[in-house]
């Protein structure tokens, strides 16, 4: 009976991440078919004829290679100085170069065009030539690769930080008695956490490649740009979804790709059991050097923007007008970011517990269900959602903001059950079976060992929902229903006709409710864990 009832109730999590994830992807591709009431392929014949659909192609992958590559030649090494050496304040620098990371994509582009614009700061200092010459490389190609490279290097940098702390000591120590720690890394840290730097490659890649905020700010065309413009401004849904297909399908292939290669090598996510003595490497006459090295990469990428925007929004007017402005849309974000954070933490760790436990035959599909949405573009999860929920007997979703909190689930329950899998594999299972032996059933085991002993994944899951909803623009924007809009949305929206000041006073405002509820939370957990320790 109980092992009934855990079948029952993680099936029925299953079902809901299907119909809220997989249901609207097949509902969009369906539609797409179906033209006048016969079925059609005239869509995609026009994407495969398109010359258009050619060159979108091509700037997807040239910004998605470059962001790529130049993420991972300083991500890397960044991890292995944060997290191997004795730089000091190396947890300071991890969470302001995560910070980026944590705000919509597209202040982060506002904030370099405040400084390198026509009108924006740099020129009102070197003047108007230079101006126009940073503001050229700006809206380019290298301009939108520049911004996603801060946006996305957290990411090969916290996965090298994570997978080091899972290499056996005694390996490097063998490896420092006949070389220097150059070698070391080079012959045996770096190729152990290989399969790290290769699933860093693989997400940059695939959330690069479905970035729609930044290359429609910085006007550089992509497939999910004419995605979204085909749907939002000539309601073209057929064209809409043929634009989506190529994102689809590369998300798929390297999804495959992982999948193949990597999964087995990525998935225990389980530090060394020796972790108490890793070794760490002593900079000695380069601690220096390093450390004013690495601040100043932390002041240009993160700090000069958020600096830039406080420049250009000072003066109290600037932020009184942005409250009276989007002061709804505000609490809209900090609503639907809480409920989507209980929601996705709820989901995730059940899920988390599916795959960690391995309690059904098909939990690596699971597995790969959730990775799949959350690698998959906004801006296609939009579309399906709309598609599926866009009728007379559902306006009960469509209608509400409902929606918007169900994408949020299909997106971003990858994060929270990662979080949850990676936490369980430290508990002793032995727990839980002396539990059962003594005659617990499962939703007492649950609710009485597994969830308290899991309380760190859960705030820490609760905290990566949050910020992931409030920083949602793509999903949102497309699904929101009228006077329910959030806060990102509305700073997008007035980018057409407001001012800098105040677009520069949203983006503050929006930075500050994402990192200071966090930041709080971090401390409650950062002083949860030294009590438990003590």
């Amino acid at each position: 009976m109980p092992q009934l009832q855990r079948q029952v109730f993680l099936g029925s999590i299953v079902v809901l991440l299907l119909i809220v994830g997989l249901l609207p992807l097949f509902s969009m591709l369906f539609k797409s078919m179906i033209i006048d009431g016969h079925f059609s392929l005239e869509a995609y014949r026009g994407l495969l004829a398109s010359r258009h659909q050619w060159v979108l192609m091509r700037h997807s992958l040239a910004l998605s290679s470059w962001v790529t590559l130049l993420t991972l030649l300083v991500g890397v090494p960044l991890g292995v100085i944060l997290g191997k050496t004795d730089l000091p304040l190396r947890r300071t620098f991890a969470v302001l170069f995560v910070t980026p990371l944590l705000i919509p994509s597209y202040i982060v582009a506002v904030s370099w065009f405040d400084l390198l614009g026509s009108e924006g700061l740099l020129a009102d200092l070197l003047g108007n030539p230079v101006a126009q010459m940073t503001n050229s490389f700006l809206f380019s190609l290298s301009g939108c690769v520049a911004v996603l490279f801060t946006i996305f290097l957290p990411i090969p940098m916290l996965l090298t930080m994570i997978f080091l702390r899972t290499i056996d000591p005694s390996l490097e120590e063998a490896g420092r008695l006949v070389s220097g720690w150059f070698g070391v890394l080079k012959g045996i840290s770096i190729p152990l956490i290989l399969p790290a730097v290769l699933l860093a490659a693989m997400l940059v890649f695939l959330l690069s490649f479905g970035e729609f905020s930044v290359p429609a700010y910085l006007r550089y065309d992509v497939f999910p740009v004419e995605s979204f413009t085909q749907f939002s401004a000539f309601y073209h849904f057929q064209a809409a979804t043929a634009a989506a297909v190529p994102l689809v399908a590369v998300t798929l292939l390297l999804l495959l790709a992982e999948a193949l290669f990597l999964q087995e090598k990525t998935y225990p996510l389980r530090p060394s059991a020796t972790i108490g003595r890793s070794m760490t490497i002593a900079l000695g006459p380069y601690r220096k050097g390093v450390f004013v090295l690495i601040t100043l990469l932390g002041f240009v990428i993160v700090i000069l923007p958020i600096v830039v925007l406080l420049i250009e929004s000072a003066g109290m007017d600037a932020y009184r007008e942005a409250l009276d402005r989007a002061g709804g849309s505000l609490l809209h974000s900090l609503y639907y970011a809480a409920l989507g954070a209980t929601l996705l933490t709820f989901v995730g760790f059940f899920v988390g517990y599916l795959i960690h436990h391995r309690t059904v035959r098909y939990w690596r599909m699971i597995d790969s269900v959730t990775i799949f949405l959350f690698a998959l573009p906004g801006t296609v999860i939009g579309i399906g959602l709309i598609s599926l929920w866009n009728t007379p007997w559902t306006n009960f979703v469509y209608a509400t903001p409902m929606i918007i909190i169900l994408g949020y689930l299909a997106k971003y329950t990858a994060l929270t059950s990662r979080i949850t899998a990676a936490q369980l594999a430290q508990i002793s299972p032995s727990m839980e079976e002396a539990a059962q032996v003594a005659g617990a059933g499962w939703f007492r085991r649950m609710v009485l060992i597994v969830i308290p002993l899991s309380w760190r994944a859960l705030l820490a899951g609760w905290i990566v929902g949050y910020l992931f909803s409030l920083r949602d623009t793509e999903i949102t924007m497309l699904v929101y229903p009228p006077g329910y809009e959030t806060l990102p949305v509305r700073i997008y929206t007035l980018m057409a006709n407001g001012s800098p000041q105040l677009i520069a006073a949203l983006c503050i405002i929006m930075i500050s409710a994402a990192l200071l509820p966090a930041a709080l939370l971090w401390m409650l957990y950062h002083t949860m864990t030294t009590k438990e320790i003590k």
